[in-house]
């Protein structure tokens, strides 16, 4: 290997790095907001004589609204992320998600200011969902245009892998706060504990972003510019992504982060419980994104989230009912939450890689950033939200299966038109 060749290396392992840890925050909160969902609903949501369901239902309405910012988010950051770089939004965006998160753990409480808590609570929230929107289209952009040419996916798939990182780093942080404290102080204060890591975590997140270069891709586009795509271009290909995201988008946030509380609400499981489902279908989710990833790069991008999306079509709802079954085996049913977090994997893994492809270097900050934004503030923030309200009127306990089953559908749908390119269009 010549001197360039090892400098190179060691520029694209540092945009990995650099990109995965700002996904890790992204998604730790997420995931801890997730898991203290009724936690926080019984301290934010909670006065007086309303029911611990509709308390749930205002806590996830609180946790779609974050979601629903993310596309302006991702439309302002990624604009400015095209036109002057990579670098200097993913070092603003980490810094912001840093500071919205660690804010949450120093929110005072409706028995402490009333009705003024919630709405808090929700502007924190816009802060994330706005921060988090620039977040994705500029760490993918960063690890795809350093990648080596042919492991596109395999860099990609590290910042799925990042958010499975970011999903059990919360449920590992809720856990342990569960087993240090009593259930008294737990929901007083213990629960605050887990946002407030966001601070030491922002400051590595910055200190490894201020380290970064440019991206090569970026450089190229600004110093001979290519033709820009069109508007109607674009805004197709954005669609076309959210058609091919949606599956993903609604089977992740359902399987790996509603669960627990699905749990707890509907089938009367204990809170403890919910978080050992959580860490079961979390770590199948981590363990299939990296081999996907790789093995994307030598099939292509479509067989492998094609074969995700189908085995979620045909397995959900005999996943549910097994968790729902009384007389079900623990074993069983921890094989049933780990099998589904390994099939989300399989979309995950090749899922970066296949949206930096599908947009120019002018637009991809912007274009795959707008997609995946738009496809997770409806089938990933709404989750939650649709599948209690559902539950709460029509009493069937099944939603969560049918909810994942139509998502993935069309999904499946999408990916057939997906053509195994492996390349970064200029």
């Amino acid at each position: 290997m010549t001197a360039l060749d090892q400098q190179n290396t060691q520029r694209s392992r540092r945009a990995l790095i650099a990109g995965s840890v700002g996904n890790f925050i992204e998604w730790y909160e997420f995931g801890v907001y997730g898991f203290f969902a009724t936690i926080i609903a019984a301290n934010f949501f909670s006065p007086g004589a309303a029911g611990d369901l509709e308390a749930l239902i205002k806590t996830y309405a609180s946790f779609a609204l974050a979601f629903f910012f993310r596309p302006l988010g991702a439309a302002i950051f990624g604009r400015l992320g095209d036109r002057i770089g990579r670098r200097p939004l993913l070092i603003l965006v980490v810094a912001l998600m840093s500071v919205a998160t660690a804010l949450i753990g120093v929110l005072p409480t409706y028995a402490a200011i009333g009705a003024a808590a919630p709405w808090l609570l929700t502007l924190v929230r816009i802060l994330q969902g706005l921060s988090a929107g620039g977040e994705f289209g500029g760490a993918v952009s960063l690890m795809t245009e350093f990648a080596p040419p042919g492991r596109r996916g395999l860099y990609g798939s590290w910042q799925s892998f990042t958010v499975a990182l970011g999903l059990l780093g919360g449920a590992g942080a809720a856990a342990i706060m569960a087993s240090l404290t009593s259930e008294a102080d737990l929901k007083s204060w213990g629960w605050r504990i887990p946002f407030l890591l966001a601070v030491p975590l922002g400051g590595v997140a910055l200190w490894l972003r201020l380290r970064l270069e440019e991206t090569p891709s970026f450089q190229k586009a600004a110093a001979l510019p290519p033709r820009r795509p069109t508007t109607g271009e674009v805004t197709k290909a954005i669609l076309l992504g959210i058609g091919r995201l949606m599956g993903w988008s609604a089977a992740g946030y359902t399987f790996l982060v509603v669960m627990p509380a699905y749990l707890q609400t509907a089938l009367h499981a204990t809170f403890q419980q919910g978080l050992i489902a959580a860490v079961l279908s979390n770590l199948g989710f981590a363990l299939a994104i990296v081999p996907a990833g790789i093995l994307s790069d030598r099939i292509g991008r479509r067989p492998v989230m094609l074969t995700g999306a189908v085995l979620i079509v045909v397995l959900a709802l005999p996943l549910i009912n097994v968790l729902q079954d009384p007389a079900g085996s623990s074993a069983m049913k921890g094989v049933a939450v780990f099998a589904a977090g390994v099939v989300v994997g399989l979309l995950a893994g090749p899922g970066p890689a296949m949206l930096a492809e599908m947009f120019p270097t002018t637009v991809r900050y912007t274009g795959l950033g707008l997609a995946y934004s738009l496809s997770n503030a409806v089938f990933s923030g709404c989750a939650g939200l649709i599948i209690t309200q559902l539950i709460k009127s029509t009493g069937d306990i099944d939603i969560p299966a049918y909810f994942v089953i139509a998502t993935c559908l069309v999904s499946a749908v999408a990916l057939l038109s997906l053509r195994n390119r492996g390349d970064l269009p200029d």
